[in-house]
């Protein structure tokens, strides 16, 4: 059978639902999943999917392959990706899909697997394809039985989470999966909130769920200042990403806020790894070092940083784009629900506000992440020539695209695992080295391109 082998990235599968998943390659992908679980002795899976106006067919076609291997699923309905993870840990199932998008426009879909407890990444996910490309298929007849979650995850949250101060927050979770269940938890916990898009609606009418750019945080930066807030909470489409405001306004992106959960963390776990990805700024890693702990970069992407995590015994893990996983009294997964309640807990016990948590801290300057579209089978060409054209100028490290270490800065292009793009991060001890670097990097990259 021929397929389009672009979809089956590094750690997902995703595309666009009328050009890619239309039809029956959602069956097909459900055959290959539960032949690749059966394989291993496994049989019971279970599938969620986000709230995208595509996502009921494609969960009902996935089912209908997963049953025809002879698989036993438990369809947890429509719920944030981190509520289809804690379900995998807290009923002990062999495996998970989830099918999601995550923060792309509302066009796209996609699929996340877990296996065992370890999300499937990599060289994994293209033997799913190999076994729809070769239609070797196990055949069984498997069943499926509804499952509601949501209080288990509810009750889990509200035991742990308990606060002295009336904190007053801000969320916006941009109409994806999640709004619904933060204003559930919040209520029970007894956190006061400001909510902004928060009812779910797969045609995401408001901005996109996707935190990580800074035009769709201006409402939420709005709703902090004008109802002097203690913090804001951006959330993507599927739950597992978060960015944070502080009280004057201040985008706090992954590496900020891992700098303050590991000055928490390594209090009470001296000498413990701390796990970031390559994106992020040279502060964390400063800090980390200063609070006692081993400082380790690796690569971007959510199931490659948690299996870092794993392999490290590491108690927590970040990356700039607000993935962050926690070890250290969770699963160790990323969940951006369980994520705004730590840092909650963090400022109910230290009498701080959040801005207070960076005095001491060397201030760098740094670009967002910049995306630059190009097409899926060109853009590692291209990261390759901008490391070819960098290796014997400056020190590089390349266990992730390329990273340039300039004097005074550095400067990052790498390929998304996610999108037809390549992104890139720029950091400078000063903004006339940053922009001095920025102008350089941006000509090199546009030169290949």
């Amino acid at each position: 059978m021929r397929i389009n082998r672009t979809i089956f990235r590094e750690y997902d599968i995703r595309g666009i639902y009328e050009k890619d998943l239309k039809g029956d390659l959602p069956y097909f992908i459900g055959k290959a999943f539960g032949t690749y679980i059966k394989r291993k002795d496994m049989k019971s899976v279970c599938v969620g999917g986000d709230n995208r106006l595509t996502t009921n067919e494609i969960k009902e076609e996935l089912i209908k392959g997963l049953v025809d291997t002879g698989c036993e699923v438990r369809d947890i309905g429509i719920v944030p990706t981190p509520v289809l993870y804690f379900s995998v840990h807290f009923f002990n199932f062999d495996s998970g899909i989830m099918v999601t998008a995550s923060h792309n426009p509302p066009n796209f879909n996609g699929f996340k697997m877990v296996v065992g407890k370890s999300s499937l990444y990599g060289k994994e996910i293209q033997k799913i394809a190999d076994l729809i490309e070769n239609e070797d298929f196990e055949k069984g007849n498997g069943k499926v039985e509804k499952n509601n979650v949501e209080d288990n995850y509810i009750n889990f949250m509200v035991e742990r989470f308990k606060f002295n101060k009336k904190l007053k927050v801000g969320i916006d979770t941009g109409n994806g999966t999640t709004g619904p269940l933060v204003e559930k938890i919040f209520k029970k916990i007894g956190i006061e909130f400001i909510g902004l898009y928060i009812e779910s609606d797969g045609n995401f009418p408001n901005h996109l769920p996707d935190p990580v750019v800074p035009e769709n945080l201006k409402d939420l930066i709005e709703a902090v200042k004008k109802y002097n807030l203690d913090c804001g909470f951006g959330f993507d489409g599927d739950g597992d990403r978060l960015a944070v405001i502080d009280e004057n306004g201040e985008i706090l992106w992954g590496d900020k806020l891992m700098i303050i959960y590991s000055k928490d963390i390594l209090s009470k776990n001296k000498g413990a790894k701390i796990i970031f990805d390559v994106k992020c700024s040279k502060s964390l890693e400063e800090e980390i070092e200063k609070l006692g702990g081993i400082p380790i970069m690796w690569k971007t992407g959510h199931s490659l940083i948690e299996n870092k995590l794993h392999l490290e015994k590491a108690p927590i893990a970040g990356e700039l784009s607000g993935h962050l996983y926690f070890a250290d009294e969770y699963f160790g997964y990323d969940d951006a629900i369980y994520s705004c309640l730590r840092l909650l807990r963090i400022l109910d016990k230290e009498n701080k506000k959040i801005s207070e948590f960076f005095e001491g801290v060397r201030k760098y300057y740094s670009t967002p992440e910049i995306r630059i579209e190009v097409p899926d089978d060109r853009k590692f060409e291209i990261v390759e020539n901008v490391k070819k054209f960098y290796s014997d100028k400056y020190k590089i490290n390349d266990i992730d695209g390329v990273k340039v270490y300039y004097p005074y800065g550095w400067a990052l292009l790498r390929a998304s695992n996610t999108q037809p793009a390549l992104v890139v991060r720029i950091e400078g001890e000063t903004e006339e080295i940053l922009n001095k670097i920025e102008e350089e990097f941006l000509m090199i990259i546009e030169k290949y391109k």
